[in-house]
């Protein structure tokens, strides 16, 4: 079978490469470049080049596509679109959804090959009661690593074409089997939590690349009593704590980001709760009938799951509402829910669009 691994030049990928080709499969080595070579052709090029060079050396074929256009295109006007909303984006998840197994992938059929390989931690296993080419997208063994939250919005027929070699692999065991083995990435620093944003400091990035963001406004609580001013509500996340400037009684959190007012809603530790939330753009891994009786959900990557009844909403098979079984810190809008079952299937994905 030809297989095209994704390749960034770390730890991970490089482990993905040496799995399949240790499996006996025709290799090719594929490098994307997300970030626009031009803005730093020095770095850029001398990265490719060490990437290239260990893909050789371990046997694999090797190619570089350049898809920055289209990565600003699909992840970063979006986000950067999302915060002018007042909402607080997942570029990772959508990144995998359009770009790693969309565009990317389409490149490695273009190459010949009949799947793509990540290094993501993750599972995937054939759905056998189903019928036709599908696969159930389940959590990686490794919980510190885990990554299925951000390949929920990965359509099936994408999921049917992928390989997830580090799904039965804990990071320390990876790490451990490359040392051993004598092999070391090219560029094996953890990549950061968003790659095109220096230092993870997203606020420092809009302020220098996006226009049009909200300005500053009141501070209020839920009785519209003004306790401040906020500096623009893009630079506040729900459940939020440090960073208001606000002397009260006791510690004030942001509860939600009123839009429409633009206002900052702020409430004690017992006013931040939530029965739910709302969701568009449903990503229907396993059909609603054949799910479980119980069903948990994750709103936030580092969450641990959460009983929630899920069901479609009647306006679409798009969307779905999600009742918390107990009331619950509130999800930012924005963000990704991820719908589980208890052994760790991922039965849906979708983009929080409202919180009640």
């Amino acid at each position: 079978m030809h297989i095209a691994v994704a390749v960034s030049g770390g730890t991970d990928s490089l482990f993905a490469l040496l799995q399949v080709l240790e499996a006996g499969h025709q290799v090719t080595a594929l490098h994307a470049h997300f970030l626009s070579p031009h803005d730093t052709p020095e770095t850029t090029a001398h990265n490719t080049r060490a990437i290239e060079k260990a893909c050789r050396a371990l046997g694999a074929d090797f190619h570089v596509e350049d898809l920055s256009a289209a990565f600003r295109k699909h992840v970063i006007e979006p986000f950067i679109d999302a915060y002018r909303q007042g909402r607080t984006p997942n570029p990772c998840a959508r990144c995998n959804a359009s770009m790693k197994f969309g565009l990317l992938a389409d490149t490695a059929r273009k190459l010949g090959a009949q799947a793509i390989a990540t290094g993501h931690y993750a599972r995937l296993q054939p759905d056998l009661p189903r019928p036709g080419n599908t696969v159930s997208l389940w959590r990686g063994d490794d919980p510190a690593k885990d990554q299925s939250y951000f390949l929920s919005l990965v359509p099936q027929h994408r999921l049917a074409c992928a390989v997830f070699p580090l799904g039965g692999w804990r990071k320390q065991d990876v790490r451990a089997h490359l040392k051993q083995r004598g092999i070391v990435p090219p560029l094996p620093s953890e990549s950061q939590e968003i790659c095109f944003i220096p230092g993870d400091d997203y606020r420092a990035y809009l302020t220098a690349h996006a226009t049009g963001l909200p300005g500053a406004g009141p501070m209020v609580l839920r009785d519209g009593h003004v306790v401040g001013h906020h500096n623009g509500l893009w630079q506040y996340t729900e459940g939020q704590r440090r960073g208001l400037g606000i002397a009260w009684s006791e510690p004030l959190y942001v509860l939600e980001k009123d839009v429409s007012r633009n206002a900052l809603v702020v409430g004690t530790r017992k006013q931040l709760t939530a029965r739910g939330c709302r969701c568009v753009g449903v990503n229907t891994l396993v059909p609603p009938d054949q799910w479980p009786d119980a069903v948990y959900v994750k709103t936030r990557y580092r969450q641990t799951m959460i009983a929630a009844q899920v069901t479609p909403d009647a306006d679409g098979a798009d969307t779905m509402r999600v009742i918390f079984a107990a009331s619950h810190t509130p999800p930012a809008a924005g963000q990704v829910a991820a719908v589980y079952d208890a052994a760790g299937r991922v039965l849906a994905g979708g983009i929080i669009a409202s919180v009640f």
